[in-house]
C-alpha cells in the first residue's frame, strides 16, 4: 500500500472537478491534524505548525517551498515567530483536489523529518538542504 506523501502529483486543469465533501472526507482521514476550511466558497486544507524557535520554522517553511517548487503547485505559506500556516486548494478548479492532500501529507512528513544535523530528506531522498552551495542533478539536490 503506497502511503499518501508517496504518491506523485498529476497536475490539474481546467475541467477537472473539485472533491465533493466525501471524498473530502475519505482523504482527510488520511492527513490528521489538517482541517478544511471555507474562504470565499472555496474549501482548503489548512495546518499550523509550531517550533520553538525562529529559524526551525523558518527552515520548514524552505523545505515547504522546495517540495512545492519542484511539483509545481504552491501552498500559502504565512510564516510568524514559531508558527508555519500552510493552506493548499487547487485554484484551476476552484477547490480541493487530490494532489492538495499530497501535498499535505508531504508537509507533514517535511516536519517530521527534520534532522538536528541541520540537513533535510524527504520523500525517501527527493531533496536534501543543508548548508553550502546546492544545485538539481536528476532530481535531487545535491552540494556542488
Amino acid at each position: 500500500m503506497t502511503l499518501l506523501a508517496d504518491e506523485k502529483i498529476l497536475l490539474s486543469k481546467k475541467g477537472d472537478l473539485a472533491f465533493n465533501k466525501k471524498e473530502i472526507s475519505e482523504y482527510q482521514g488520511k492527513i490528521p491534524g489538517w482541517e478544511v476550511i471555507n474562504e470565499n466558497g472555496l474549501d482548503k486544507l489548512q495546518r499550523e505548525y509550531f517550533f520553538k524557535d525562529y529559524l526551525a520554522i523558518l527552515d520548514l517553511c524552505h523545505k515547504i517551498g522546495m517540495i512545492a517548487e519542484q511539483v509545481n503547485h504552491h501552498p500559502v505559506l504565512h510564516l510568524e515567530w514559531g508558527k508555519l500556516t500552510v493552506t493548499w486548494w487547487t485554484h484551476v478548479i476552484g477547490g480541493l483536489h487530490k494532489n492538495d492532500f499530497i501535498m499535505a501529507a508531504k508537509c507533514d512528513r517535511a516536519a517530521m523529518l527534520r534532522v538536528a544535523s541541520g540537513e533535510w530528506r524527504v520523500a525517501s531522498g527527493e531533496w536534501r538542504v543543508a548548508s553550502g552551495e546546492w544545485r538539481v542533478a536528476s532530481g535531487e539536490w545535491r552540494k556542488k
